[in-house]
């Protein structure tokens, strides 16, 4: 008689990191169930459902997982205790560090995991435009932060230096897979900062620094 269910050696926690790999290189729809059942060791249907559910809750899983590993990158944009210049400076270099990474897949999975999903696989798709909402939301809040302390002019170039940062953020991942070294996004990093310095204010006199 057929075994059904998971096998004694199925080691699930191996098996989200195999299927993080999976879906982080090549994407949630071209990732195949065969491929996901191969990589955790051959495992039977059965096997899967009995741990997953589904192809989906299984990426569902995976995100989880993601963001609270590698997704660690964005944990100073909620950090209070950080001037919010830091915070979006940490934010920046951590995740181009983690993105041109050589021990993992290149770019992140929350940009490019569903990037360009099918009808049916909207949901996971929206699963991922929400996470990137949370992105914008951090450097928007840290923007903010800056303006209530004063440390930043209220103007139009401020109000959208969240969009323009979280704009670079996401493009790294092309960058990341196009080759680009961390020491190149360091450096633009750098060069887009200076975007936010040419809109801060001099410390204790309220006015705009002048330029060198």
């Amino acid at each position: 008689m057929a075994r059904t269910g998971r096998p004694r050696e199925f080691d699930r926690d191996r098996a989200i990191d195999v299927a993080m790999a999976l879906f982080w290189s090549q994407g949630y729809e071209p990732t195949s169930l065969t491929q996901l059942k191969s990589c955790m060791g051959n495992i039977s249907p059965a096997s899967f459902y009995a741990a997953f559910g589904s192809k989906e809750a299984l990426f569902r899983e995976v995100v989880q997982h993601y963001l609270a590993t590698y997704g660690q990158v964005m944990a100073p944009l909620a950090d209070e205790s950080l001037a919010p210049r830091d915070a979006i400076e940490r934010t920046l270099r951590g995740s181009a560090r983690m993105q041109s990474a050589r021990t993992h897949p290149c770019g992140c999975l929350i940009v490019a995991g569903a990037s360009n999903c099918s009808p049916e696989n909207e949901p996971v798709q929206a699963l991922l435009a929400e996470e990137r909402q949370r992105t914008r939301a951090g450097f928007r809040a840290c923007v903010k932060r800056a303006i209530a302390s004063g440390e930043l002019r209220d103007c139009v170039a401020t109000q959208v230096l969240p969009d323009i940062f979280t704009t670079f953020l996401h493009g790294m991942t092309c960058e990341a897979r196009d080759g680009v070294t961390s020491e190149n996004l360091d450096a633009a990093i750098t060069s887009l900062l200076t975007l936010w310095d040419a809109s801060a204010v001099v410390s204790g006199t309220g006015k705009h620094p002048k330029k060198p």
